[in-house]
């Protein structure tokens, strides 16, 4: 099988729109988390949530005239994380032929969830809709983003769409991965996007999985690992990585940030305490050691793996989760890599969350830091026992040579990626 390497990150984040804007957001441990008087119109408990900020002369400096004109939410933020990934890695915008060795699979959770709740339901309900427009059929259909990615890069290889939850974003990275160490491709680009819409937060609230406080301190709202965590915010925004053969990066001299050196994905099958909404513990270990097997790491802090993006949402699953990161590692409390969540800064960006944070992981991998995770001061009574392993302040870690990404989402699925720092021999 072939070597995979990332050679291009963009990224829409609620902290930061942009890789050099969001980077200085993770070093700095500054939240995007903000109140919305919106949200409280429309009487949700949480009222607060991370949606990023794009300005008008972005949009016009990515997109032409008719795709402003066409473009939804998920599309905005999955085109612009994408369009900065590509032009990161070096690649050009105006070739006149499909590149028939490149590709992108780039997932979602809900998706187009403005188009449908502002245009397509309630006019077809009104009789209006032969007054839509032509667009709502492109903006309403799943694949909307990556047939968009399809047509600004020219990709004449797999371009598809994934939808696994929380777990979307990662997954998408596992298999564009794959695709590509089976010789089937040479450069891919993978990521998630999910928008801002209240639609997509309305069904968590009323599920009462939100934070239930924090609406009159947002920054403090999203508590990942704490013990007076009350629930997740919602989030929104895309990350893109740009996935690569090793020979083809070193062919064209591109600059590389990390390798993919194990990933996996499963599935706990709904059994042994799995659900719709909570996690196989028996899934999610093999899923992690399955990534850190392949990857050909040692667990062991001390050896390669030094750090852990956690999926942590600041709900009853943290806890649950330490306990089989533990298992899963075979490793005493006392030993667990660098343990963070980039949602404590985010909030839960639910489809775009597992391409968000592996934009983080490869950051803070490639530059030798380890960013806060915030707001867990009072760390969770079943977590106190990893505590010093949760970074509340910026960690250079120079010495950083590998690091664990996990994403679990409803439907009790698992996506884990390892990534390694690239050395040139």
């Amino acid at each position: 099988m072939r070597r995979v390497v990332i050679t291009g990150l963009g990224v829409v984040a609620p902290n930061g729109t942009g890789v050099p804007a969001f980077r200085r957001a993770l070093r700095e441990g500054r939240s995007g988390i903000r109140f919305h008087q919106k949200l409280q119109d429309l009487k949700l408990t949480c009222q607060v949530a991370g949606f990023p900020s794009v300005d008008e002369a972005l949009l016009q400096s990515r997109f032409n005239e008719e795709q402003r004109r066409n473009i939804n939410g998920v599309m905005t933020y999955g085109g612009l994380a994408a369009i900065e990934c590509w032009l990161d890695a070096g690649l050009s915008l105006h070739d006149d032929q499909p590149d028939w060795n490149a590709g992108a699979v780039f997932g979602t959770g809900i998706g187009a969830a403005d188009t449908i709740g502002d245009k397509l339901a309630p006019m077809t309900r009104d009789g209006q809709s032969r007054r839509m427009g032509s667009a709502v059929p492109e903006q309403a259909m799943c694949s909307n983003v990556s047939a968009l990615l399809g047509g600004i890069f020219g990709l004449g290889n797999r371009v598809s769409t994934n939808s696994s939850a929380c777990a979307t974003g990662t997954e998408a990275i596992v298999e564009s991965c794959r695709h590509i160490r089976a010789g089937m491709a040479d450069r891919m680009i993978a990521g998630s996007s999910e928008c801002d819409s209240p639609y997509v937060g309305a069904g968590f609230d009323a599920m009462r999985v939100t934070a239930r406080k924090g609406n009159e301190c947002p920054e403090r709202a999203s508590r990942p690992m704490s013990a007076s965590a009350s629930g997740f915010v919602p989030g929104a925004g895309a990350g893109a990585l740009l996935l690569e053969s090793l020979d083809s990066a070193l062919a064209r001299h591109a600059r590389i940030y990390a390798e993919i050196s194990g990933a996996a994905v499963n599935c706990g099958g709904q059994r042994g305490g799995g659900t719709i909404t909570a996690s196989n513990p028996e899934g999610v270990r093999r899923c992690i050691r399955a990534a850190v097997a392949e990857s050909g790491l040692a667990a062991d802090p001390v050896g390669e793996l030094g750090y852990i993006n956690g999926h942590l949402t600041a709900t009853g699953g943290d806890p649950k989760e330490v306990e089989n990161l533990l298992a899963a590692l075979r490793l005493p409390p006392e030993k667990l890599p660098w343990i963070n969540s980039t949602k404590s800064m985010i909030g839960h960006t639910l489809g775009a969350a597992g391409a968000i944070e592996c934009v983080a992981t490869v950051l803070q991998l490639h530059e030798g830091f380890i960013h806060p995770s915030l707001n867990c001061e009072d760390t969770h009574p079943q977590i106190q026992r990893i505590a010093r392993s949760i970074p509340h302040e910026l960690v250079e870690a120079p010495h950083l040579r590998a690091a664990l990404k996990t994403s679990f989402g409803f439907g009790d699925v698992n996506a884990c990626i390892v990534f390694s720092k690239w050395t040139e021999a």
